[in-house]
């Protein structure tokens, strides 16, 4: 019998490819993480939620690559692993955690899903000549950010709501930053060692300031919900979904595999209603559906974009 099982399980994943499943996994379980981190910051501070996940989700990679023998960063390349982990992780990865605190998790998806725009911004203020496509995307993405919003007028009333999604857009900056940053200094060291450091580093300035700050507190008086909500963070935010997104990368084509960009948002506004009783009205399907639209627009430009510099050189 269990090898009939067996079989049969090895059939179906033949049959749809292991690569598509990693994808699927990575498109569910990262749409996931809003709902864990939205949950986890109702009993707890949010730095110090964010300072925790990462302090064991980069305790963890780091004890991996220590086994490996991987050779530690040297010189230079520790700035560059330190900016990154203020960029990424005390920033971006810090402040979109502190965001949903005040505003809905579908929302702080939608937010979260717009850092092409950003990357297509900073781009045209340094210069670069950016495709018709691009730019249609951008407006178009604009669009869906005004139909999303035109809902919440009456919600930007209250000051959380607004610095929610102030710091929930200053988020995604950050990301759109690191992204950029980190293709400029690509390189040289293991870009996984490197995500742990970053996620270590990180973790170590947050809970110092969340200590100076005195906004911190003792960790027998966090709940239990709050820790199973660390836990699936760090396991399935940073860990298993991170592993099924390299070899989702490593076995599928750019244009595939960057399907889980879009499907995230989705997935994270059905379950914020689901389980929280979130909105979820004809303004939200709308502007989602526009928003994630005009980043497919800006996200195939940018991606032929670089197909087309790597052809002429």
């Amino acid at each position: 019998m269990k090898t009939k099982i067996k079989n049969a399980v090895s059939s179906k994943i033949n049959l749809i490819g292991l690569p598509i499943l990693a994808l699927c996994w990575v498109s569910f379980f990262w749409g996931t993480t809003w709902i864990a981190s939205k949950e986890g910051v109702k009993h707890m501070p949010a730095l110090q939620l964010a300072a925790i996940r990462q302090f064991i989700g980069g305790s963890l990679y780091i004890c991996f690559f220590l086994f490996k023998k991987e050779p530690w960063p040297k010189g230079k390349q520790w700035k560059t692993i330190l900016i990154l982990s203020i960029l990424n992780f005390v920033l971006s990865n810090g402040l979109s955690t502190w965001g949903v605190k005040y505003i809905s998790s579908g929302l702080g998806a939608i937010i979260g899903a717009i850092v092409p725009l950003w990357i297509v911004i900073i781009s045209i203020f340094r210069g670069e000549r950016l495709a018709r496509l691009a730019i249609i995307g951008l407006i178009v993405s604009f669009g869906g950010v005004c139909v999303v919003f035109y809902d919440h007028l009456n919600d930007f009333l209250k000051p959380d709501f607004r610095f929610g999604i102030f710091i929930s857009i200053i988020s995604t900056l950050t990301w759109a930053f690191g992204s950029l940053y980190t293709k400029k200094k690509a390189a040289s060291f293991n870009p996984y060692f490197s995500l742990g450091l970053q996620m270590f580093l990180s973790s170590i300035l947050l809970f110092a300031f969340t200590g100076a700050t005195g906004t911190s507190v003792p960790l027998s008086s966090i709940p239990a919900i709050s820790w199973w909500a660390i836990s699936y963070l760090v396991v399935f935010g940073s860990v298993l979904t991170f592993i099924a997104f390299i070899y989702a990368l490593q076995h599928l084509p750019a244009q595939i595999s960057s399907i889980y960009a879009y499907i995230n948002p989705i997935i994270a506004v059905i379950l914020g209603a689901l389980i929280f009783s979130e909105s979820l009205n004809a303004a939200i399907a709308i502007g989602g559906g526009v928003i994630l639209s005009g980043l497919y627009m800006v996200n195939y430009s940018l991606r032929k974009g670089r197909k087309n510099s790597v052809v002429t050189k």
